[in-house]
């Protein structure tokens, strides 16, 4: 472990013990905009503790064991996100948390990585010709449809999408004949064109077929600039009064729901200013090439396949979560890795990089 740590701390350790400074201090002024987060920071003090154990502790197991019992991991993901919604609590609409009194567990984290080890599995036995292209494909979709559905019933948009990106970034890597991602292509076109359609010139229509919930729910997303006007609109006059230097720790902030998950971003911008924004965004850059060089730079095909996935949805929950802080995308419950507040999400990113470097340590995890 020492000798994973010495060797990739520059480029992968930096840059999140950066994020992680930046984290504390928006939590430390959290308390400051609403006394419900005045416990922030000393629990995400906790969460850092035990990602950093875990990825010590991951470094005891073989990549191997989890890709063989990758199916039971699978199902016990989807038997949690079944149990949270009969026992779940509802915070903001969305009933997709279990209370363990000290924090929230969220199975839809915990699904993407088992969602992934499994996809990877089944992806092997296609690269091993032990089952056919079309199963393949088919199976993978089936694999990833029946968690995608549990969530949307939580409900819970952003989860969908990053499974979504899972399947995709399995697809692009797994030799599968270019023909199937022109007909995905084509079907999605018509799909959504077909949507729109209905949407802009026969609502009646389309409600009767999707029902009255889902319609408002995808209204709420087209409509983003105008469905959370005090939300939005302090987020971006927050920023747009933060200066290069920003503010530093005050009392007197603009309240943001969500301040320290959803819009750390913008309680960044008015901590540390542009010149705090420009440091995260080098942060996460360097932590995306250091992913990307990787890729290309391993020979294994299912370590290539993980860092892969781990990096669709690493860089997609970065855009997503400051576009929607700058009002460009619709507001979704998508933390910014390693500096919003959390739990399950922090934990699970924690995870993801100790697999990286476990599968970084067993080269031949065949």
């Amino acid at each position: 472990m020492k000798k994973i740590l010495k060797k990739y701390n520059l480029f992968l350790f930096i840059p999140i013990i950066i994020l992680m400074i930046f984290s504390f201090f928006c939590m430390y002024q959290a308390q400051f905009v609403k006394s419900l987060y005045s416990l922030h920071l000393k629990k995400q003090i906790l969460w850092y503790l035990i990602g950093f154990s875990l990825i010590i502790l991951i470094q005891k197991f073989k990549f191997k064991f989890f890709l063989e019992y990758s199916f039971y991991f699978y199902l016990l993901g989807n038997i949690l996100l079944i149990l949270v919604l009969f026992f779940g609590s509802e915070i903001n609409g969305a009933k997709a948390w279990f209370n363990l009194k000290f924090f929230n567990f969220q199975p839809s984290e915990f699904m993407k990585i088992t969602l992934l080890f499994y996809l990877i599995h089944l992806s092997d036995l296609f690269h091993n010709k032990i089952i056919s292209e079309i199963k393949f494909i088919i199976l993978a979709i089936l694999i990833t449809l029946i968690p995608s559905i549990l969530v949307f019933l939580e409900p819970d948009t952003g989860a969908i999408i990053i499974y979504l990106l899972i399947l995709f970034s399995i697809f692009l890597l797994s030799g599968i004949k270019k023909i199937w991602f022109i007909l995905a292509f084509i079907l999605g076109i018509i799909f959504l064109g077909s949507f729109f359609y209905l949407y802009f010139y026969n609502q009646d229509l389309l409600i009767k077929w999707i029902g009255t919930s889902f319609f408002y729910r995808v209204d709420r997303l087209i409509n983003f600039k105008t469905g959370n006007g005090l939300q939005l609109n302090n987020a971006l006059i927050t920023i747009g009064n933060a200066n290069f230097l920003g503010h530093g720790i005050q009392n007197n902030l603009l309240y943001v729901p969500e301040f320290p998950t959803d819009f750390v971003f913008t309680l960044n911008t008015a901590i540390f200013g542009f010149l705090g924004d420009v440091i995260v965004l080098f942060c996460f850059l360097v932590l995306n090439i250091f992913f990307i060089n990787k890729i290309f730079q391993e020979k294994n095909y299912s370590t290539k396949l993980f860092i892969n996935g781990f990096l669709f949805m690493f860089i997609y929950q970065q855009v997503q979560n400051i576009l929607m802080n700058l009002g460009l995308f619709p507001i979704m419950g998508i933390p910014l890795p390693f500096l919003s507040y959390g739990g399950s999400n922090m934990i699970i990113y924690f995870i993801f990089i100790g697999f990286i470097l476990n599968m970084l340590k067993y080269k031949n995890i065949k």
